[in-house]
């Protein structure tokens, strides 16, 4: 039987920054020269009581949406997905077979498509990464959220004044966009990268190496 961890709060937070664009380097920030990028933090609790803060950069609603045709505006599976897949087991790691619940996973899932599989749809691909969320979620872990009523409680005898949401993942949900063309990009990436698992592959308009671009005809030809 899965273990249950609570879900407790969502909050974003961010990469190192020089502050180059915000007017200066401050000396004591020696981040990336833009920097800034979007992280969020999920804080979960343990069944012992053990509090955990599972760290999620924006840009892996992304890749997850690139990976598995996940449509941008859906947060619910994107973050079904990402909430899970660290309990995921690697078909690779022979030790996974020595923890019963990583075993009976790996039985569940067995022979189904990844992210990487070339000449398959992302509609099978993502079919077969929410049948893996949920063996996790019937074997491993299940992430479900705290009572509003507890979450408060907690917020009251901290002294902190804020109101909890009803959905503690309501952060993430009301404040990601997701940019079309960086998915797209991402997209472009990965299926450079299946096409050339197949065979060597001819750049395309829709699959093409890092900097690339093919253009519709040839340069410097006849017009």
């Amino acid at each position: 039987m899965a273990e249950i961890w609570t879900v407790w709060d969502a909050e974003l937070a961010h990469t190192p920054s020089s502050l180059t664009q915000s007017g200066g380097e401050r000396p004591e920030q020696r981040g990336a020269h833009d920097g800034a990028e979007p992280l969020w933090g999920v804080s979960r609790v343990r069944p012992d009581g053990v509090a955990h803060m599972h760290i999620i950069p924006h840009s892996t609603w992304e890749w997850r949406c690139a990976e598995y045709g996940v449509d941008p505006d859906d947060m619910d599976t994107l973050l079904d997905i990402v909430l899970h897949e660290p309990w995921i087991p690697d078909p690779n790691d022979v030790l996974s077979l020595a923890n019963p619940a990583a075993a009976a996973v790996l039985e569940d899932t067995h022979g189904l498509p990844t992210c990487w599989t070339p000449a398959v749809s992302d509609t099978v691909r993502l079919q077969a990464q929410l049948a893996r969320v949920e063996s996790v979620k019937r074997h491993r872990v299940r992430m479900e959220p705290e009572t509003q009523q507890v979450r408060q409680g907690v917020l009251a005898y901290v002294g902190v004044d804020k109101v909890a949401p009803a959905d503690p993942l309501e952060p993430i949900k009301s404040l990601t966009r997701l940019d079309p063309v960086r998915v797209e990009s991402r997209r472009l990436a990965l299926n450079w990268y299946r096409d050339n698992l197949q065979k060597p592959a001819r750049p395309m308009w829709d699959s093409k190496p890092a900097g690339a671009f093919v253009g519709r005809k040839p340069w410097g030809g006849v017009a």
